[in-house]
């Protein structure tokens, strides 16, 4: 899970899995896979950073278990 800010200054948390479109319009809007939009204080870039670093974090134990092989 990662965390989002919404305009409202209320952070709340989000399977990253389910973010298909993240866009600066100039809001930041978070598209999901259901078709549901999240306007956001978040930044895009913000939200890639924390993608990759759920990412890093998730996949780690498959990644050492293989080097470690």
């Amino acid at each position: 899970m990662i965390f989002l800010t919404r305009t409202n200054g209320v952070k709340f948390y989000i399977n990253p899995e389910l973010i298909q479109i993240v866009e600066a319009t100039p809001d930041t809007v978070v598209t999901l896979v259901s078709g549901r939009k999240l306007l956001v204080k978040d930044s895009p870039q913000e939200i890639a950073e924390r993608f990759i670093e759920y990412r890093r974090k998730t996949l780690a134990p498959f990644i050492e278990q293989k080097t470690g092989e």
